[in-house]
């Protein structure tokens, strides 16, 4: 087992892939609230179960009754999912993979996930968040990161303010050294050529990636 990487299970859209499995092996769990019940599907076991439980069921409850809870008031100050990172890092967390974080019912969750990965990323934590059937991995100023796709699957890359010196290489359409205005779709559908390198000289961005979407190919 990795003692400082943890998995954090959210409330969103989740479909088990082997390439998630890959991802999440030998990590310690934490569950927020209803993401407890994408344990099963996974065969995972938390070690720490948090939330304010209005999204939790009595079934859900019984099944998982022998995790320990950390119980928060509803009119709690931070989302039931900040607060598994939170207790990720008290335990040690360098490294964590927040499954579920990418799509749900409230596109509000979904976004502050985004918002928050970009921030932890900033503090130094290797951040990477998924929903089995997308991945999302933030990208700071300064960062060089190589990622392996599948030849021919579809990513891209947000810009979360104005981007300078954003570099992309092997890929359908690289980019070297590109100022990319923020709101500007310029990095939208790309295509991996394999593994592909990206650096960033400033801003703030997320690699979005599709590993088994071939539309664009």
């Amino acid at each position: 087992m990795n003692t400082s990487s943890f998995t954090i299970l959210l409330g969103g859209h989740l479909k088990r892939t082997e390439r998630l499995m890959a991802l999440i092996a030998g990590s310690r769990v934490i569950a927020a609230d209803s993401g407890i019940r994408h344990a099963s599907l996974l065969g995972l076991s938390p070690e720490l179960w948090v939330g304010d439980f209005d999204s939790t069921d009595a079934a859900l409850a019984a099944q998982w009754s022998r995790v320990e809870r950390h119980r928060y008031p509803a009119n709690k100050a931070a989302t039931d999912g900040e607060i598994a990172v939170a207790e990720a890092i008290d335990r040690g967390a360098r490294r964590l993979i927040l499954i579920g974080a990418l799509s749900g019912e409230r596109s509000d969750h979904a976004l502050q996930h985004y918002l928050h990965g970009i921030s932890l990323a900033e503090d130094g934590f290797e951040v990477v968040l998924t929903s089995g059937e997308e991945e999302a991995y933030p990208l700071i100023g300064g960062d060089r990161m190589e990622l392996e796709l599948p030849k021919g699957s579809l990513f891209s890359v947000l810009g979360f303010s104005a981007l300078e010196g954003l570099s992309l290489a092997n890929v359908r359409y690289p980019l070297q050294d590109f100022s990319l205005t923020f709101g500007s779709s310029r990095t939208i559908s790309n295509i991996a050529e394999g593994a592909i390198a990206l650096s960033l000289r400033e801003g703030r961005a997320l690699l979005i990636a599709r590993p088994d979407d071939f539309t664009g190919a």
